[in-house]
């Protein structure tokens, strides 16, 4: 039985290892076509797909450009290295070179939002829209995420495809967002349970602040319970931010993966969480380098919040192409 040496995704050589090893990794997306190899007897490595022995395999794969939803296969598993100063820079020359697809994506994307949240005070309608708007945020901010990853790219992208989540992977990018949410907000259990105990007795209080009529002032002694109950909130509330930021950046990539790679919604929050958590401080930071950057956007008389939020958008994207991108052989 011939034996092979493989280059894996790390720039490694692994081996000897037998074909049925080498189908085996390309079943379960540790290997594809490109990845090098050579059998004992050859002098130079080559792509796997042209060993005649392994042809057949991605002859049977390769019709299937739309299918059920992948796993993990074709995300790198070697090391890497976040360059935070870099993303920023790069994501800025993306959003500059191409400042009408991305600019004006964003701006659809801060103007819906927007109309949404104003909408959301009316009486009856309101309510019904908050709930439209929870559906649909996956799935537009997944779009968005991916237009942005294809300009990056340099692959043909115009405005409309910011929608796309809508037509790839609807559902998943749904899941995407809300089962992420419900762990979240777990994590703030505490402090719901807290608020409620000390604000529950001040409830009679409470509703008479919010029927305060004009150049009417606040009880004194009111005023002053209500910031001792929210007080004793703010420890627990620094406490149970910890985990609530930690499950925040490990699951960031969550949806690029689904409708980037065609992942299902928990392989995506599987697979973005292990590879985060290689360096998850390298992304926290480049994630905090990204909110100072947006507070300067604000306070630019928040007109510079619309060339600073898609630049932040670009650095995440790439972020994640150096995470997640196709493997280098």
């Amino acid at each position: 039985m011939a034996n092979y040496f493989i280059i894996g995704g790390d720039g490694k050589e692994y081996g000897p290892v037998t074909a049925d090893d080498i189908r085996q990794w390309l079943a379960e997306g540790r290997l594809n076509a490109h990845s090098l190899a050579k059998a004992e007897s050859d002098a130079e490595f080559r792509p796997l797909e042209k060993f005649p022995e392994f042809a057949a395999l991605f002859a049977a794969a390769a019709p299937a450009t739309i299918g059920p939803l992948k796993t993990s296969a074709g995300v790198p598993a070697g090391d890497y290295e976040l360059d935070l100063v870099g993303c920023i820079s790069q994501g800025w020359e993306l959003v500059k070179d191409h400042m009408g697809v991305l600019f004006v994506a964003t701006l659809f994307y801060l103007l819906i939002e927007l109309a949404v949240g104003m909408l959301g005070n009316i009486p009856i309608i309101g309510p019904m829209l908050s709930v439209a708007n929870f559906v649909i945020s996956g799935p537009l901010m997944g779009g968005l995420l991916y237009l942005f990853i294809r300009v990056n790219r340099q692959e043909p992208a115009t405005v409309g495809e910011m929608f796309d989540g809508f037509r790839r992977s609807f559902g998943q990018l749904f899941l995407g967002t809300f089962i992420p949410s419900l762990f979240m907000l777990v994590c703030l259990i505490p402090v719901l349970v807290i608020l409620f105990i000390k604000l529950l007795p001040l409830l009679p209080q409470l509703t008479k602040l919010t029927h305060l009529q004009p150049g009417e002032t606040p009880d004194q002694a009111t005023m002053s319970t209500l910031f001792s109950a929210l007080l004793v909130c703010l420890p627990v509330a620094l406490i149970c931010a910890i985990p609530l930021t930690f499950l925040a950046v490990s699951w960031k990539f969550t949806l690029p993966l689904i409708i980037d790679k065609q992942m299902d919604f928990w392989t995506a929050m599987k697979t973005s969480w292990k590879r985060v958590n290689q360096h998850w401080w390298s992304l926290f930071g480049l994630i905090i380098l990204i909110d100072l950057l947006n507070v300067a956007g604000l306070c630019a008389c928040c007109v510079g919040l619309l060339i600073t939020i898609p630049v932040g958008f670009a650095a995440l994207m790439i972020a994640y192409e150096t995470l997640f991108g196709a493997e280098k052989t």
